[in-house]
């Protein structure tokens, strides 16, 4: 490896709960980097899926985590189930009216 070559974190649990949980608010829409211009829209399919494979991982790891991980992995899922309900219960943004100079005269 070289010098320029960036660290990674620790493999941890509370690392990879945490990465499904950023993944799926990102798909979300509710984290985006950049321009707001460039905001893709929210992928409730992709995020559906994200918040299941966390289901998933909390039903496979029940009984085997520390208080700690299980708290973390019970609230994310929480939270991310109620930003999943509130994005699919938000209406279409309307379409912008067109500006004084587009309407036909």
């Amino acid at each position: 490896m070289s010098d320029a070559t960036p660290s990674l974190p620790p493999a941890t649990f509370d690392f990879l709960v945490l990465s499904f949980k950023m993944q799926a608010e990102m798909q979300l829409g509710l984290l985006h980097f950049g321009d707001e211009k460039d905001r893709p829209a929210p992928d409730l399919h992709l995020a559906r899926h994200t918040i299941d494979l966390l289901a998933m991982l909390q039903e496979k790891t029940r009984g085997n985590l520390s208080m700690e991980d299980q708290r973390l992995i019970e609230n994310s899922l929480t939270e991310l189930r109620f930003r999943f309900v509130q994005a699919v219960q938000e209406p279409a943004p309307a379409p912008e009216p067109p500006k004084s100079e587009e309407l036909p005269g």
